[in-house]
């Protein structure tokens, strides 16, 4: 049976490949989905992004009931968005932060990340490679099959 892992994308990550291309890169959001279900065959991913709290609120919800992990990326959610944080604090799943850029190396009110502070792990600055690094985490230290 494989694992189900949705990987949320917040505020204007629908943009991504266009917006500001030498920060956050020229790869589409369609194109990382593809790449991640090329790489991973054996995850069944459900995508989705959304510039708005609260339907990233309810999806979180849902991904408790429907998946096994988490990969989300808040954008600037992660620095405002206390009850997105405390959505990820409420469900009992693994879920894990990334960010493109390296937010330390930003304007100060990025270095707050109220998200992540409730993620089990964050992966900051390493471009859209943190998407695979997290989903490799996800498999092999939480969803891990004895």
């Amino acid at each position: 049976m494989k694992n189900k892992i949705a990987i949320i994308q917040g505020a204007n990550l629908n943009l991504l490949g266009t917006r500001e291309p030498a920060m956050y890169g020229n790869i589409s959001l369609d194109e990382l989905h593809q790449q991640l279900e090329k790489q991973f065959s054996e995850v069944q991913f459900s995508f989705f992004q959304s510039n708005s709290e609260s339907e990233i609120i309810e999806f979180l919800h849902q991904a408790n009931k429907n998946e096994n992990g988490v990969v989300i990326n808040a954008g600037g959610f992660s620095h405002t968005s206390i009850p997105i944080a405390d959505a990820v604090a409420s469900i009992k799943i693994p879920v894990i932060s990334v960010h493109i850029s390296n937010i330390y190396n930003r304007e100060d009110y990025r270095h707050k990340d109220l998200v992540s502070e409730k993620c089990q792990g964050a992966i900051v600055g390493l471009g859209i490679a943190g998407y695979k690094m997290a989903v490799d985490c996800l498999l092999n230290d939480y969803l891990k099959k004895d």
